[in-house]
């Protein structure tokens, strides 16, 4: 049994994606059994070229349910199925994700139609879905929605498994838990590594630091940086040798020392990612009450930012996410202007910085 799906997200940083739009047909090899489909409320802003690319945007998921709620029925209906997608790692990676922030442990056995499509349509000119069935004569409307992409992904697969007619080439192109396909140094690396808050240092085989990373979980964060496929990622999964670790407890806690180990070591990884394009930092001030203050500035290469941001839009939903968990006051870090007591200080979610009632550490 498939459970061949179709997700949309809102974009942005990798692994902070949310889920915008699913689309899931349960298919028994001939036709398909079951079906499901649903926008899904991410809790967090929509890339604007997303929502170029769908047309789903931010007030047309208002109302929707909350991944939450629709998480119990895509359980039910992928029981027992491989799950089918086209670019299935993609797809994989996002619903783990999102079970993950539930605590629930999801994991699938995955068959990917653009690998699949590859071994058994050969020297198509493209396997980008909509290039792909289009050369094939498979009709697909909407695309870049979840129903449409997946209704044509059954369609192609139906087409694959009619020419895979010992069914050979599809099994041995199912893929297991990425976990048990990491060699044996990278294993034993994820085996020793807390599933905490803290900030983690990779080290090559001479003992230098090649990478500090901080996350709310060091294990999950490391399984992401050894499974993915991206150039960078590869040449870390060669040099690492071992890591070594710091729980802090606090995710801010982490975020400050992440930064401040990283001025002092300068990794060699994370002066590659730094070149990157950064347009938006978060700097610190004391103002003249002894408060500090935290601010979302642009980036500006003569001050010691505390971490930096590709847009402002991801630079301002990281500092609420901060300010939230650690009951800063949302006046104190530019969120709420006014010259009073700022709104989570009404709520009892803010200690009264604003109104010079928080001691001053």
């Amino acid at each position: 049994m498939y459970a061949i799906l179709d997700i949309e997200t809102t974009g942005g940083k990798y692994n902070e994606e949310g889920i915008t739009e699913i689309a899931i047909y349960k298919f028994d090899g001939h036709k398909i059994v079951d079906q499901f489909s649903s926008l899904v409320n991410p809790e967090k802003p929509i890339q604007p070229f997303v929502v170029n690319l769908t047309g789903i945007n931010n007030e047309m998921l208002r109302h929707a349910p909350k991944f939450y709620e629709v998480a119990k029925r895509i359980i039910e209906i992928t029981d027992g199925c491989i799950m089918v997608a086209h670019n299935a790692l993609f797809d994989n990676r996002i619903l783990t994700t999102e079970f993950d922030r539930l605590g629930y442990h999801y994991e699938k056995e995955t068959l990917c139609t653009v690998e699949l499509a590859k071994k058994l349509i050969p020297d198509m000119p493209s396997y980008s879905l909509g290039k792909l069935v289009r050369s094939l004569g498979i009709p697909l409307s909407d695309r870049h929605r979840a129903q449409g992409d997946a209704k044509a992904t059954v369609a192609l697969f139906k087409m694959l498994l009619a020419k895979d007619t010992s069914k050979e080439i599809i099994t041995e192109t199912v893929r297991k838990d990425p976990k048990r396909q990491l060699e044996p140094k990278l294993l034993d690396i994820i085996e020793n590594v807390p599933s905490e808050t803290g900030v983690y240092y990779m080290h090559n085989e001479a003992g230098e630091i090649i990478y500090i990373g901080k996350s709310k979980n060091i294990k999950k964060r490391l399984m992401q940086h050894f499974t993915n496929d991206n150039k960078r990622s590869k040449k870390i999964q060669l040099e690492v040798k071992s890591v070594t670790f710091e729980k802090t407890g606090s995710e801010l806690i982490a975020l400050l020392k992440e930064s401040e180990e990283i001025k002092q070591n300068k990794p060699l990884f994370n002066r590659a990612l730094r070149r990157t394009l950064f347009t938006h930092q978060l700097n610190s001030f004391v103002d003249e009450k002894g408060y500090i203050n935290l601010k979302i500035e642009k980036a500006d290469g003569r001050k010691k930012a505390i971490t930096t941001f590709s847009n402002y839009q991801q630079a301002k939903s990281s500092l609420f996410k901060i300010t939230e968990e650690n009951q800063l006051c949302q006046k104190l870090t530019g969120l709420y202007d006014t010259k009073k007591q700022c709104f989570n200080y009404t709520i009892k979610e803010c200690y009264g910085a604003c109104i010079d009632k928080e001691p001053i550490a």
